[in-house]
């Protein structure tokens, strides 16, 4: 039962927000509007706020499932602008006038929805319970509301939950579950801005409910300060905390509070407080992001560095530049960087899997779905990655039916295996790479514009080798990289000035095939011109006029001149091998691979 105290303040609360809805020009007599959102402005509003919906659906879904399932309660989300984004649970108990009211991208704001759960907690910012009576509105009487704000690890207002149903539940029940779901979404929200980098340390009054998630968290770093904390944090320990170091909060040194084993529990005592049950986790260290040569080029710097803070936000990848300029590696150095460094990177090369079995390789497989399936079935590669990374290469070459497959996956966040009727919940991070034009396929008709838009949320360039400003530094590692221990003489002026000189249409890959054969052919000599493969040529290449696919009419020709040499015709014509095989096939010609 409230505390007499309590419900003076609860009172207050309601007088206030009726005397907003009023200055608003709102009557208890005002019909219910939502402004709602629809197409395009909705579909831009869901693509803003994919990281929020994804943790809270994580976060607030074992809640309903276990506690809320069986009742006729109905958990919302909105942004911190009051608009509806996703629903959980039962909406029977919705009077028709209002169903509208209760679609995604519906605005619940104090002066279009008067006195509600969440506009009320919007604008007071703190958690609030909503009485049938106490709506302003005469039209949403036939609910009651509780709400709680979700702060994000800067402090800032980000959205708000609620749980809204038609039964006469305790108010102290509701409040409580509401503010319990908006504190673990916070708590993850900072744990994934934090993490990998930095300390936790965990503290509740006592060891029984240490792993609660009304536990005190504090994030801090190896100096001490304090970074990000939970407002449950702010309540145990009385203060702003950010900025604030541990060392003041608790009166011990650094050292001693970093020498306790992680996960263990022990007690501390709080400056001028009590004594807290405490448990501290440990940064996962990580090897530092390094791309082979990459790493003096402030092009692929700034790629590097863009990648690693948009894929934490969940905001998709599109990796461009030539064939072998290293897309790979780069996606390979993001996930070590990552959050998801412990979970599986799968990598798709959308060229190489032939067009009838991209979508069963991909959207995986029920036991006997068709003729030939495996009796075990198939996850496919997508489930393979829940939790982790997928990274599509070539994504152009992808047919269109699969791009409208993976379109509902990406949106949904749910797949569907062939032969199954059950979707199936995924968390992944997309990564896509592609040497074409994307936009000119989009105009062709051969790649779907809703999905390039969708994939495209940043383009990360990769400039070609040519135009590296590192190209020394890069030749110097591969050397390094690739050289036995026993070979210690490297190149001659004459190598270095051709090696410089060079156009490499095959770009990375390219220059490190041709150390690995110089490496070869040298044993433990200098390297000489001699040395060099016979496929480089660097005075008759750099001269020769740009060659690419989409000039050659007749792959054959250029075959023979290559003796069959699949690798040196990819080379020449700046892309992949695959997409050679591709095109051979579609035009009737075998190669022997070389």
């Amino acid at each position: 039962m409230s505390t007499p105290s309590t419900s003076l303040v609860h009172d207050r609360l309601i007088e206030s927000s009726w005397a907003r809805c009023r200055a608003f020009g709102l009557d208890h007599g005002s019909p219910a509007r939502f402004d709602e959102l629809a197409g395009k402005p909705l579909e831009q509003l869901l693509e803003s706020r994919q990281a929020l919906l994804h943790t809270t659906h994580r976060e607030v879904l074992p809640f309903y499932e276990n506690i809320l399932g069986n009742s006729h309660c109905l958990i919302r989300l909105a942004d911190q602008h009051g608009r509806l984004l996703k629903t959980w649970g039962s909406q029977r108990f919705v009077d028709p006038a209002c169903q509208h009211g209760f679609v995604a991208g519906a605005c619940w704001l104090e002066h279009m929805a008067g006195t509600n759960a969440i506009g009320t907690a919007l604008a007071c910012q703190q958690a609030v319970h909503i009485e049938p009576d106490e709506h302003f509105l005469k039209a949403h009487r036939f609910m009651t509301g509780s709400a709680s704000p979700i702060f994000d690890a800067e402090r800032r207002m980000v959205a708000v939950l609620d749980v809204s149903s038609d039964s006469y539940l305790p108010p102290s029940h509701t409040l409580g579950l509401v503010k319990m779901m908006s504190q673990t979404v916070e708590n993850r929200l900072i744990l994934d801005s934090f993490e990998q980098d930095h300390f936790q340390l965990i503290f509740n009054t006592g060891l029984n409910n240490l792993d609660s998630q009304w536990a005190g968290l504090l994030i801090f770093d190896h100096g001490g300060i304090v970074r990000a904390a939970n407002r449950r944090a702010d309540s145990l320990l009385g203060a702003q905390l950010p900025g604030m170091t541990v060392q003041e909060l608790f009166g011990a040194a650094l050292g001693s509070l970093l020498d306790h084993a992680p996960d263990e529990p022990f007690a501390l005592i709080a400056a001028g407080r009590s004594r807290l049950q405490c448990q501290l986790k440990k940064p996962t260290l990580r090897p530092p992001v390094a791309l082979p040569g990459q790493t003096q080029d402030p092009r692929v710097e700034k790629a590097l560095s863009q990648g690693k803070r948009l894929l934490e936000k969940d905001i998709p990848l599109l990796i461009c530049g030539e064939t072998g300029t290293g897309k790979e590696v780069l996606v390979k150095a993001l996930h070590r960087a990552s959050s998801r460094a412990g979970q599986a990177l799968v990598a798709v090369n959308c060229a190489a899997i032939p067009a009838e079995l991209v979508e069963s390789e991909l959207f995986g497989y029920e036991r006997g779905a068709f003729t030939g399936a495996s009796q075990k079935g198939n996850p496919g590669l997508i489930r393979k990655a829940d939790r982790g990374i997928l990274f599509l290469d070539e994504i152009g070459d992808m047919p269109l039916a699969t791009q409208a497959r993976l379109l509902r996956v990406l949106q949904e966040r749910c797949i569907q295996p062939l032969g199954s009727g059950d979707p199936l919940p995924v968390d992944i991070r997309v990564i896509c790479a592609t040497h074409e034009d994307l936009q000119s396929l989009v105009q062709a008709g051969r790649f779907r514009q809703d999905l390039y838009y969708r994939l495209a949320g940043v383009r990360l360039h990769l400039p070609p080798l040519r135009e590296r400003s590192d190209k020394r530094e890069l030749i110097r590692q591969l050397w390094e990289q690739h050289r036995e221990p026993q070979q210690r003489a490297a190149f001659s002026e004459e190598v270095w000035r051709a090696l410089l000189e060079y156009s490499w249409p095959g770009n990375v890959r390219q220059l490190s095939g041709v150390i690995k054969v110089a490496l070869a052919l040298a044993e433990d000599g200098q390297i000489e011109m001699e040395h060099l493969p016979e496929d480089f040529s660097p005075t008759d290449v750099s001269a020769r006029p740009a060659l690419t696919l989409a000039k050659v009419t007749d792959l054959g020709v250029l075959l023979q001149a290559t003796d069959g040499n699949i690798s040196q015709l990819a080379r020449r014509l700046g892309v992949s091998r695959n997409t050679v095989y591709k095109r051979l096939r579609a035009q009737g010609i075998g190669g022997d691979g070389g």
